[in-house]
């Protein structure tokens, strides 16, 4: 059985790549294993147990459906560890290289036609279009790093190649 949570690297990347998360993409899934463990886990443990008393488990929508939801759960509560286990936390804030495109920057565009994007370079489970978010590997997020103010990149997209230059760069506030 082919089982997607077992894949060591992030998807599209070989074995052994880093898995780069920020401070709060780290912080969430902890919590998003905490919540699934305390508070979910056992309440459909007590749905499966209540339905099971009922007797015939095979016509038992509340049943099968509180079995279906556990292995869910399980197996999220799987690929959560895992990801956690081998992720390796990196703080933006931290950055001493502000002048540059790296890991956790986040960075203003400029496209051929002139419209401005800005995008914050994050971790692969971060990476969230609608709030500008973009994994690290994303072609975009590869173009722009280690790029400077005023560079202009070449961004490979399936339509051909465009230029875009980078405008600014920042990153989070150093922790005093």
């Amino acid at each position: 059985m082919d089982d997607e949570d077992d894949d060591d690297a992030p998807p599209g990347l070989p074995p052994g790549t880093p898995f780069y998360m920020t401070p709060a993409g780290h912080a969430a899934l902890q919590e998003e294993l905490r919540h699934l463990w305390n508070v979910e886990r056992p309440k459909v443990v007590e749905i499966v147990s209540w339905a099971a008393s009922l007797g015939d488990r095979s016509e038992n929508a509340d049943y099968q459906y509180g079995k279906r939801r556990l292995r869910e759960i399980d197996r999220r509560v799987r690929f959560i560890g895992k990801r956690l286990d081998k992720c390796e936390v990196v703080d933006p804030a931290a950055q001493p290289r502000r002048e540059q495109v790296f890991f956790g920057a986040t960075v203003t565009y400029v496209r051929e036609d002139d419209s401005e994007v800005t995008v914050t370079i994050v971790g692969v489970d971060e990476a969230n279009a609608e709030l500008g978010h973009i994994s690290w590997v994303s072609p975009v997020a590869r173009a722009l790093l280690r790029g400077r103010v005023g560079d202009a990149v070449r961004l490979r997209l399936p339509t051909g190649v465009e230029e875009i230059e980078i405008l600014s760069i920042s990153y989070p506030p150093a922790a005093v």
